[in-house]
């Protein structure tokens, strides 16, 4: 099998990292376009009772997803990966990395097999995991 546009799930955690390295090496050896997406999930502050969510905390949210896929992209970048791109999106993360994959054609998704998300994980089920299941595609999960 020949990757052609690899998405790596990322968050910023150490497993996530983990799976940056991974992905990074399967980039450069086929020549694939990675991009990086995080997720910025608002409802899970919503779904602790926080009530309304003061904008700076969304802010917040916001500008850390955009550090952490701007930090990884240049690691990419300057690891030899030739086309890396680093994305923002927003909603539920397993639903909305499968509905990225999808939009943009990816024949592989990469991901750490735990985020920094415990609260939400302890309801819905890891992310991983739904990707793993849901995905119509390979998932690879680094440990």
């Amino acid at each position: 099998m020949v990757f052609k546009h690899i998405i790596l799930a990322y968050d910023g955690s150490e497993n996530a990292k983990r799976a940056l390295n991974v992905a990074v090496d399967l980039a450069k050896r086929y020549e694939a376009k990675l991009t990086i997406v995080e997720v910025i999930d608002t409802s899970v502050l919503v779904g602790m009772g926080l009530g309304p969510v003061p904008s700076e905390v969304i802010n917040q949210m916001y500008d850390k997803a955009k550090r952490d896929v701007e930090e990884a992209k240049e690691k990419a970048t300057s690891s030899g990966v030739k086309e890396v791109e680093a994305v923002n999106i927003e909603g539920d993360p397993a639903s909305a990395l499968l509905d990225y994959a999808g939009k943009v054609g990816a024949d592989l998704i990469v991901t750490g097999s735990r985020g920094l998300s415990t609260v939400k994980r302890l309801f819905l089920g890891s992310v991983s995991s739904r990707l793993v299941h849901e995905a119509k595609i390979p998932v690879l999960v680094v440990k």
